[in-house]
């Protein structure tokens, strides 16, 4: 299991927080781990700093964690970026074809196997780490071909996009 620990200023500047430290028992450390909130993936730790889960972040917002569409004081707001956690179960599909692409996107596999599509060629990802960047003007579309995961990163973040996924064949 991984843990995900914040780091907490000092007066020298940042420094993260090591296990045995004394800085395990300030009030100012997360540890996700060993300290979850219940029913909720996360707890904003400053106004500029959050922590989260993207599996249960992701779950609220079809997925993204990180654009234009979170509210301005959220630390995840961003105009320069969108991050996705996608979680897509076998045979899931894009609902239609995203056409007219205005940003550059990168989709990271991290379980499963996932294709993405192009007019002129389909790049079939099958281990962690697979991976495949796209620039502007590209059409494109997905498929899993078995339960995946895929962390998806757009820039810039651009109003106008949102499109759902079509479920699975019955």
């Amino acid at each position: 299991m991984t843990t995900l620990t914040n780091t907490v200023r000092n007066p020298a500047g940042t420094r993260p927080a090591r296990p045995g430290s004394d800085l395990l028992a300030s009030p100012l450390v997360t540890d996700l781990a060993t300290n979850p909130v219940p029913g909720r993936a996360a707890e904003p730790v400053t106004g500029a700093v959050y922590a989260g889960r993207a599996g249960v972040d992701a779950a609220g917002d079809k997925g993204w964690l990180l654009g234009h569409f979170k509210p301005p004081a959220d630390p995840r707001h961003s105009d320069d970026v969108e991050i996705k956690w996608g979680v897509h179960p076998p045979g899931e599909r894009r609902a239609e074809w995203a056409t007219g692409e205005r940003r550059t996107a990168l989709l990271v596999l991290i379980s499963g196997r996932f294709r993405v599509e192009f007019p002129d060629r389909t790049v079939r990802l099958t281990e962690q780490g697979d991976y495949v960047v796209w620039g502007r003007g590209v059409d494109h579309s997905w498929f899993a071909e078995q339960a995946s995961v895929v962390l998806t990163v757009r820039w810039p973040s651009i109003p106008g996009y949102a499109v759902g996924a079509a479920p699975p064949p019955a």
